[in-house]
């Protein structure tokens, strides 16, 4: 007997593991009779898994975390029972504004402190200039790539709602959006920085593991509901995530991986693409520059895919930090409770590890502190959030 389920996501790498666990067989062996439904917009995947129109969802960690506290829509209840990518994310900008950041900088251009101080410069030059605030596009208002922009930008002084303009677009639209001029860059997940350094349209500026090491990003989520009622099939998703997790970590399975990924009703880009992401060795300019960290998506490696509450109270901490929640103890308890790692030990068979991964090592600020939020907050000059 098989257990038929719908799960919506976004054609991005960090979907990895929910599309090789179906077209590889693991989600099968575990009998699951999984339809994958290609979304292009994540208030569509939201709005879907919701209203139970999806049973399960690829979904930027933010969104599950604002969803289950009712902000930006109505309240639902998400449990994140695995992590399906930390890290992935990076900032392209387009060749003139590469140019001018390039002119600006003063020591290492790998360093977001150095690039942050050269935007700071160029946005002051803009300003005196009479010229339009630069335009930075980001896929969701909560969602990491709006977080990692603000804190890679304020860490120099750019207040990003006064200096520069924010706007929502959906991943796939950002290459087009930065070819037709309509945003100077943005910051989204793979492959879509690569797509525009391809096109020759784009610069990749900065790996999203140069602002924080290690960052939670997408989560496989469920509604806390139908977990609770389903708890036999939230194992079973739970274990063919993590089998396709291993498969994709293993080397000699990546250009498998990204032939699987680089279907048309997948992610559609080429595999090559898709494989670089994998391995991190991308394209970082047209002229063929190429970068290599070990850091730039991990799927399951370094224990990926067990989520972590405190990656939850960081996300937690910039929706604070940028006027979208106030702090409140439930707040902290509430977004903190939405990853469950007891249900990702459960399903494995796994005890709590003794040791978790060091999370963040952001490149700005004090340690994070989940029992002091207000703390980690007041240490940070540009924001929304008062005490």
């Amino acid at each position: 007997m098989t257990t038929p389920l719908r799960i919506g996501f976004i054609p991005l790498v960090d979907a990895a593991a929910l599309i090789v666990a179906v077209d590889k067989g693991f989600a099968a062996a575990e009998g699951l009779e999984i339809e994958l439904v290609r979304e292009v917009s994540w208030s569509n995947v939201r709005d879907k898994l919701n209203i139970g129109l999806f049973d399960a969802a690829h979904l930027l960690a933010p969104v599950a975390i604002a969803s289950s506290l009712g902000l930006g829509h109505v309240k639902v209840p998400i449990a994140a029972p695995f992590n399906l990518g930390i890290n992935g994310n990076a900032i392209t900008v387009s060749p003139a504004l590469h140019a001018a950041l390039m002119e600006q900088v003063d020591g290492d251009r790998f360093d977001p402190m150095a690039t942050a101080k050269a935007l700071a410069k160029v946005v002051a030059i803009r300003r005196n200039a009479g010229a339009d605030p630069l335009t930075f596009g980001m896929t969701f208002p909560f969602s990491t790539h709006n977080y990692q922009l603000r804190f890679w930008m304020a860490a120099a002084g750019v207040d990003p709602d006064e200096d520069v303009r924010l706007v929502v677009l959906p991943p796939p639209f950002m290459v087009d959006s930065l070819k037709s001029g309509h945003v100077d860059a943005f910051c989204v997940g793979a492959p879509w920085n690569s797509v525009a350094v391809d096109l020759g349209i784009g610069h990749i500026l900065h790996f999203s593991s140069d602002i924080l090491v290690r960052a939670a990003e997408k989560v496989l989520a469920v509604r806390q509901v139908w977990a609770d009622k389903n708890p036999d099939v939230v194992a079973s998703l739970v274990r063919a995530a993590a089998e396709a997790a291993a498969f994709i970590e293993h080397p000699e399975n990546r250009t498998e991986a990204a032939r699987i990924l680089a279907q048309p009703e997948r992610i559609g880009v080429d595999a090559e693409v898709i494989q670089r992401t994998l391995d991190g060795r991308l394209k970082i300019s047209p002229d063929g520059t190429v970068r290599e960290s070990d850091r730039y998506l991990l799927v399951g490696r370094e224990g990926a895919g067990r989520p972590d509450p405190v990656q939850a109270a960081w996300l937690y901490a910039q929706m604070v930090r940028w006027g979208q929640t106030p702090l409140t103890p439930d707040g902290v308890k509430t977004a903190m409770a939405v990853f469950r790692p007891d249900l990702y030990d459960a399903a494995l068979g796994r005890r709590q590890p003794t040791e978790a991964p060091a999370p963040f090592g952001a490149f700005a600020g004090p340690a994070f502190n989940p029992d002091n939020i207000p703390g980690h907050l007041e240490a940070f000059e540009v924001g929304r959030w008062k005490a």
